[in-house]
């Protein structure tokens, strides 16, 4: 219970162990009187603290005993009190609930007095209203009765409840029929006034008209629906005269006469009856909605009687008119009263998220421009909605294929242009600097492109910019095809005309690459034009797919024309590949023409691999320059270089045959100048070095690679056999017996040699699991074997020295 240190009191105390704790050396047993001692005193005092402790309790049962009577006869008094004020508690409610009994009682009669006088008070409001209601009614006070009918109504809802009362019931039908006959009265009232066959009344609007629509305001809303419209077909009728379908006036080249006519009747109704009806109906903009119905009607019959007579500039002309009276009226009113009639307003596109145009209220022949730069331009802020857009130039939508056939037609001429234009102006000018320029025709195109977009989505967002897309689609086609691909330099089959002579004496001027400087620029020049083709077509469908309805975004897709660009891409790049590739293959053959065998000494660079990197650093800088502004394309090229010259450059490796052991070291020391060649390539002759990509270093390092290996297998000593054909799969990993034959050739062996060469290769070969890759990465970093002969040896250090 109480916290001890002393080792007697713990619970697992054992006697052995504390005596060895006091007693741990013979020595200390000299000490054990004193230790005893003090044990004893220790055992009287727990002796004294026992008898204490006993003696102290022999009182305790007794004063228990006396302490729990006297809290009994304490809680017997608490008792008692408690009991007094639950009595006198229960005491003051009955005196409270005695008092306050008569209180309640005149509580509830006043309540009910209250509302006794109260409903006899609306009962005489309701008699004397619905009296005076009927009077007003039958002498054409309007202007009274507008007060006393919203009173009067507002004092029938209270009797909603007492219906089943006879009086009550008749007071209601009274009103309800006094309703019905002012409703009848107003609108008789209102067709003397403006009948609907003949003119005006002379008087024209009179206060009992604009008391009459007060009254209105309180009655059925039918009565009011009915009256806006009669008058608007009254106000408009003299429009439908005018303007019928065989007046010359009615036909698209006077469109503008109609928004004029329309202007001059609402200023003339807002002289005469502006004051007339209340200014929460908005007669105004329900005048200028109704003839915005009645024109759109109109205009599609018409146009369906004379389609053949409709032109392009015909219905731009009155497309434009009509989408500036639009915006008119949208100026001038809120559109509030659209949701009364059956013409729903139109959707409009979502917010553009894309910076491939400047906004639609800008010079529609603005540049398009593709830089990302323009992504962080801040956004200019959107117009707000045209609640009236398409009110009325919805009923051109139909005749819109006039306006694509007539798009269709334009841009066949454009592209015809662009191609007289370009046979008429030539390639362009070789220009380093400017790093490839992309031909000027490809811009012009998608500036008309995004003048026909912006165009065509304020005439509509429907099927026509499906049809639109269409269009698009077919002249950018059109223009890869017959600008860009068509304008492509045509490769021949002639050879570079060099000879093994004119190598051998490196005379380097009859070296001439299959393209000239000029072709070089115009694949590379088209090659930027794909790319900034490509990029822009993109954009464009992000851009049609914004501007047209939601329903139809699934059928904008630009992806094959995409495709198209970068299939330009790709023969321009191998193009290039090619024409290099060319120019290389006749020092190729003169390596492999070469008689190796007779070889007597290693010197320098041999005369084909001068020639090589002759061609390389005239064509690569050129095509690097040109293609500055699209590095990544140049990377392709450099890699499909790659892949294309190492391999042709082993095959013909093959072919030089037989070769003599100095041959080989000089082969090797030409492979490995090339290899130096191909890894600088991307940089080669630039005054800015950059590290080549790592993709394409992978490439140039491997092929190389095994160029080198195979030219270490040749200068390896045949005998041992066995020894020979393991070197062989180590270094090579090859598995195929036709390269080991190819090996077996250039080392000139015999027939008979190359026959048990052959079966010792196939018995060594390894089990096919081993994997080709795993035993491809141990040929690269495996030593020289230790088979190899000191020339070899000795080669190596040749080549460290030199570089």
């Amino acid at each position: 219970v109480f916290p001890s240190q002393d080792p007697l009191d713990r619970a697992d105390f054992n006697a052995v162990e504390y005596i060895n704790t006091l007693f741990p050396t013979e020595q200390s047993l000299a000490n054990i009187d004193e230790v005893v001692n003090k044990i004893r005193l220790k055992i009287r005092r727990l002796d004294d603290n026992i008898r204490t402790v006993v003696r102290g309790q022999t009182n305790v049962g007794q004063d228990g005993r006396q302490a729990l009577e006297e809290a009994q006869k304490a809680i017997q008094q608490l008792f008692g009190k408690i009991k007094d004020i639950k009595d006198k508690a229960e005491k003051s409610e009955q005196m409270v609930k005695e008092i306050t009994r008569d209180i309640k009682q005149l509580d509830h009669a006043k309540r009910h007095l209250t509302t006794s006088i109260t409903t006899l008070n609306h009962l005489h409001m309701l008699a004397g209203g619905v009296d005076s209601l009927e009077a007003m009614t039958r002498r054409r006070q309007y202007g009274e009765v507008a007060n006393l009918l919203q009173g009067v109504v507002n004092v029938l809802e209270h009797f909603n409840k007492y219906m089943g009362i006879p009086q009550i019931r008749q007071l209601s039908e009274r009103v309800k029929a006094a309703q019905n006959e002012l409703g009848q009265q107003i609108l008789a009232d209102f067709e003397e006034a403006f009948p609907s066959q003949g003119t005006k009344r002379p008087g024209g609007p009179s206060n009992v008209l604009r008391d009459a629509c007060l009254v209105a305001n309180v009655l059925d809303p039918r009565i009011k629906q009915e009256i806006i419209k009669k008058f608007i077909k009254q106000h408009l009728s003299e429009y439908l005269v005018l303007f019928q379908e065989n007046q010359d006036v009615a036909w698209l080249d006077k469109i503008d006469r109609r928004y004029a006519w329309i202007k001059r009747q609402l200023v003339d109704y807002e002289e005469k009856y502006g004051r007339m009806f209340p200014q929460e109906w908005c007669m105004t903009e329900r005048i200028a909605v109704e003839f915005c119905h009645v024109t759109r009607t109109e205009l599609a019959k018409i146009m369906r009687t004379r389609a053949k007579e409709i032109e392009v500039k015909l219905l731009l002309f009155a497309i434009q008119r009509t989408t500036n009276f639009e915006g008119l009226l949208a100026k001038r009113f809120s559109g509030c009263t659209l949701t009364d009639g059956t013409v729903k307003k139109p959707e409009v596109p979502p917010p553009s998220t894309n910076p491939f145009l400047e906004d639609e209220t800008g010079t529609e022949t603005d540049e398009i421009v593709i830089e990302k730069s323009d992504t962080d331009k801040p956004k200019k802020p959107k117009a707000p909605d045209n609640p009236f857009h398409g009110i009325v130039s919805k009923c051109f939508e139909p005749h819109l294929y006039v306006y694509i056939e007539s798009q269709d037609k334009n841009l066949g001429e454009l592209i015809d242009r662009f191609v007289a234009d370009f046979k008429a102006q030539g390639p362009p000018k070789p220009n380093v600097d400017e790093g490839g320029a992309v031909l000027p025709s490809c811009a012009d195109l998608f500036v008309y492109y995004k003048k026909c977009m912006v165009q065509c989505s304020q005439l509509s967002t429907g099927e026509p910019m499906i049809a639109l897309t269409t269009i698009f689609q077919k002249y950018l086609r059109e223009y890869a095809w017959k600008i860009l691909s068509g304008n492509l330099p045509k490769t021949t089959s002639s050879s570079g005309g060099l000879t093994i002579t004119s190598l051998l004496k490196e005379k380097e001027g009859s070296e001439v690459a299959k393209f000239t400087l000029e072709e070089l620029c115009l694949i590379c020049s088209i090659l930027s034009t794909a790319e900034y083709c490509l990029a822009t077509t993109q954009q464009l469908e992000e851009k049609l797919k914004e501007k047209v309805d939601a329903s139809l975004v699934e059928r904008i897709n630009l992806t094959g024309e995409m495709d198209t660009f970068s299939i330009v891409i790709s023969n321009s790049i191998q193009l290039l590949v090619q024409d290099l590739d060319a120019a290389c293959d006749p020092a190729l053959t003169a390596m492999s023409k070469m008689q190796w065998q007779n070889v007597e000494h290693v010197g320098d660079q041999s005369p084909y691999v001068t020639s090589v990197i002759l061609h390389i650093k005239q064509n690569v800088p050129i095509i690097r320059d040109n293609l500055a502004s699209t590095r990544k394309y140049f990377t392709q090229f450099c890699i499909k270089f790659a892949n294309s010259f190492i391999p042709k450059f082993i095959n013909h490796l093959f072919k030089c045959k037989p070769i003599s052991m100095v041959g080989a070291e000089q082969l090797l020391l030409d492979t490995h100048s090339l290899k130096m060649v191909l890894l600088d390539l991307p940089s080669i002759g630039s005054q800015v070095v950059r590290k080549a990509p790592a993709s394409y270093t992978k490439i140039v390092v491997k092929g190389m690679t095994r160029a080198e290996m195979i030219l270490k297998v040749v200068m390896a000593p045949h005998e041992p056999p066995v020894v020979f054909v393991d070197n062989y799969i180590k270094l090579l990993a090859d598995c195929s017996t036709d390269t080991f034959q190819k090996i077996l050739d250039m080392k000139g062996l015999k027939r008979s040699e190359q026959s048990s060469m052959l079966d010792l290769f196939r018995q060594r070969l390894p089990a096919p699991p081993s994997g080709v890759e795993n035993a491809g990465s141990l040929s690269l970093s495996a030593p020289t074997p230790e088979q190899e002969s000191s020339r070899i040896r000795k080669l190596e250090k040749l080549i460290k020295k030199r570089l």
